[in-house]
């Protein structure tokens, strides 16, 4: 037997050396991929121990492999729940953010008119006594309506508010012409005639204008936020087409198939993969960035001029305000109500009317609020602070359907740590992936070269929700601009009742809020006798019942 030269000897023994290390090196892989595999709770029988021939495989690269046939299918499987998962955890956390806004906009909103009706009750029972309690079902019919309009009923602000006032009007035209008795089509008569009289002074006006702008951005806030809370619920569960569970397998699992368990997919690869994967949603984006401008437009109006905290807190002293107005003029208001509507026949003799003085006037709760002052009156916060909070949330929703597919690329999950370009998984081997990214959306996914798309098939359930998206811009957008919107019928893109003042917003300037101290400082400034004298004999005059005199004294003391 003829010996080898010792050069070629040793070039014999090196080259075994370095088969029996690589061979060691692959068992060695496959024995990593094993403990990966059984650590998900597969089974370990369903791996080789060493590199086996790999014609078995459907989708991963053939060839010598770590990966069984069993494996393969359930590498698949686990790659669409890995998928589900990571747009679940993704979209669950900004479903989440406004289901809490949502819920504390809305105790905020209820418990705030909760506190508003229970205020006016306890002053206007402690100022006014009887004669309130004889007509408090006026009262609480105007916060009955108001609550069935914030949670979504068929009102109409406008007419109910001109309803209380008028209503308002007929018991108080009795109180100050106790003389004379009034059917009810006199009073039909008498309340004609209201823009005329201005009974009220110009607090009517101006309340009805505060109150529908600011119920209006406050419903309508709210329900934009169920409204993204519910769309996120219905797109955030996703079903992967087969093109699509077979480029998530291949990104994800293929790799350990070849012994790379610890190689996580190239950046621009898993953007293609994703893009693909989440085409449909990713139309979402447009329709979902108008909505969240919408959203902030609408949050601005209440903080300024929509400000409903700024309305409902001092709403009892407005009306308090607009009742001593009628009894200032109510001498001149009877006067021109006779003359248009006839003298009433005088009131039989009776007994003297019951007096109805309060034991304690105006507390110092008519005190106006500095901003800095702000009450927390409602759920233990106020709106500036709601809408400060969920003014940030909604900039870093924006641009999220489009950002998803990177934000999912780049979760530790699925890739841990930064890896150079030619160090990551391609899909066929650990090297530079050097595909172009294709665009966002489902135009766009015709030359993906990882998921084939079908974008003549849009996803019905995506595009319901675009819609949806689109009618509640329109709604945030009326609302902004102080116009009624309609939520009896989410798909009716009409601008509902149209109660609003329909002002843009360069010409709804802050000075609309209202003054509570108007009239006193009126008062104060025109010479406290002077004014003193003229109401009170005018009031005098026209008041048989000698309470309503009574009253208005006590109530001027505690004004001055």
């Amino acid at each position: 037997m003829a010996r080898l030269p010792l050069p070629s000897l040793l070039c014999t023994l090196a080259a075994l050396s370095l088969s029996l290390l690589a061979a060691e090196l692959k068992a060695k892989s496959c024995l990593e991929v094993l403990e990966v595999y059984v650590s998900k709770g597969f089974n370990k029988n369903d791996a080789p121990s060493n590199e086996i021939n790999g014609d078995h495989l459907k989708i991963c690269a053939r060839g010598y492999t770590c990966c069984s046939q069993a494996m393969e299918e359930k590498y698949r499987q686990q790659s669409k729940e890995d998928f589900r998962t990571a747009v679940g955890e993704h979209c669950n956390a900004l479903q989440n953010m406004f289901a809490s806004r949502y819920e504390k906009f809305d105790e905020f909103f209820k418990e705030l008119l909760e506190n508003a009706e229970k205020s006016l009750n306890d002053m206007f029972v402690r100022t006014y006594g009887r004669l309130y309690m004889q007509n408090s079902e006026l009262f609480k019919d105007l916060f009955v309506e108001l609550k069935r309009y914030y949670v979504g009923g068929n009102v109409n602000l406008e007419e109910m508010l001109n309803d209380f006032w008028a209503h308002l009007l007929e018991r108080m035209f009795r109180l100050v012409n106790p003389q004379h008795h009034f059917t009810d089509e006199y009073l039909e008569c008498v309340s004609k005639y209201t823009e005329q009289l201005k009974p009220f002074g110009d607090v009517p006006r101006k309340l009805k204008l505060q109150v529908t702008r600011a119920f209006v951005a406050a419903r309508t806030f709210a329900q934009g936020l169920a409204v993204a809370r519910d769309v996120i619920n219905k797109v955030s569960v996703v079903n992967p087409t087969p093109s699509c569970s077979h480029a998530l397998l291949k990104m994800t699992y293929c790799s350990h198939c070849r012994g790379l368990v610890t190689v996580k997919p190239c950046s621009n690869y898993c953007s293609n993969v994703m893009r693909g994967c989440l085409a449909n949603q990713g139309d979402l984006d447009s329709e979902w960035n108008n909505f969240i401008d919408a959203m902030l437009m609408v949050a601005e109006r209440l903080e300024g001029p929509f400000n409903i905290e700024s309305v409902m807190d001092p709403i009892d002293v407005k009306i308090s305000d607009a009742i001593m107005n009628m009894q200032e003029n109510s001498v001149q208001v009877s006067q021109k109500a006779f003359q248009g509507c006839g003298l009433p026949k005088a009131t039989p003799p009776a007994g003297r009317a019951s007096r109805s003085v309060p034991e304690s006037g105006f507390s110092a709760r008519f005190r106006p609020y500095n901003p800095e002052e702000r009450p927390t009156t409602a759920a233990g916060t106020s709106l500036d602070r709601l809408v400060t909070d969920v003014k940030e949330k909604l900039k870093q929703a924006k641009k999220f359907w489009s950002s998803l597919p990177s934000t999912i690329c780049n979760d530790e999950k699925m890739a841990p740590e930064p890896m150079s370009e030619d160090e990551c998984w391609n899909g066929n081997a650990k090297s530079r992936y050097l595909l172009a990214v294709t665009g966002n959306g489902l135009a766009n996914q015709g030359n993906n070269p990882e998921v084939e798309v079908d974008i003549t098939k849009p996803d019905m359930v995506i595009r319901r929700q675009i819609m949806s998206l689109q009618i509640m811009t329109s709604k945030m957008k009326n609302a902004y601009n102080g116009n009624d919107v309609d939520f009896i019928d989410i798909s009716d893109e009409s601008s509902g009742e149209g109660s609003g003042s329909g002002c843009e917003y360069q010409h709804c300037p802050s000075e609309f809020e209202f003054n509570v101290t108007e009239n006193v400082g009126k008062t104060v400034v025109h010479g406290k006798n002077a004014v003193e004298n003229s109401a009170t004999s005018a009031i005098c005059w026209s008041c048989a019942a000698p309470a309503l005199c009574l009253l208005f004294l006590a109530m001027q003391r505690q004004w001055r």
